[in-house]
């Protein structure tokens, strides 16, 4: 049997009308910490690492949006969420790497393992496990959707996680700062 779109999608929108909100709120807040920091003086490497680490994880966090408003929009086949979910998990997979080999390059900052696992591993299989999801979507939809789920909730513990991790670099970052 042929699983109809809405009937796929239909039972998920709670789900993904929370997950996008989170998402939503907390790129927010990942602008109003930066805005709180655009005062401090930084090194040009600072503003290096501000691309290295903050957007990617605003890219996360907007990536969970995204998935979010498009399984939430009334679709009359599964074929077109699947192909924009796959092709924003390939965008994205690209994107994290690219942003990692940016910050190999960081000389005021050398990444360790926590840094490769939660900026880079973990956000990588979380775009893998979307673009499997966005494959699977039209021929399995129910378990696709599963395998869609995880990666969004991933994507929403990489970015809560990475996001702490950044705020809490740049408050002992600034208190080391002499005034002046």
């Amino acid at each position: 049997m042929i699983e109809s779109a809405s009937s796929v999608l239909a039972p998920w929108g709670n789900f993904y009308v929370l997950s996008g909100s989170s998402a939503g709120a907390l790129t927010g807040l990942m602008f109003v910490v930066i805005t709180l920091v655009t005062g401090v003086e930084r090194s040009r490497n600072a503003e290096d690492g501000m691309s290295a680490f903050s957007t990617p994880t605003v890219l996360h966090f907007g990536s969970a949006l995204l998935i979010s408003a498009v399984l939430c929009a009334p679709w009359g086949s599964l074929t077109y969420p699947a192909a924009l979910l796959g092709l924003a998990g390939l965008y994205a997979v690209v994107y994290v790497t690219r942003a990692w080999a940016r910050t190999r390059r960081l000389t005021d900052y050398q990444p360790d393992l926590e840094d490769l696992v939660w900026f880079t591993i973990l956000p990588l299989a979380a775009y893998g496990i979307l673009v499997v999801g966005a494959a699977l979507l039209p021929f399995v939809p129910i378990q696709a959707m599963f395998v869609i789920a995880a990666g969004v909730l991933l994507l929403i513990i990489i970015g809560i996680r990475n996001a702490w991790d950044i705020v809490t670099y740049l408050a002992i970052q600034t208190q080391e700062k002499p005034p002046g």
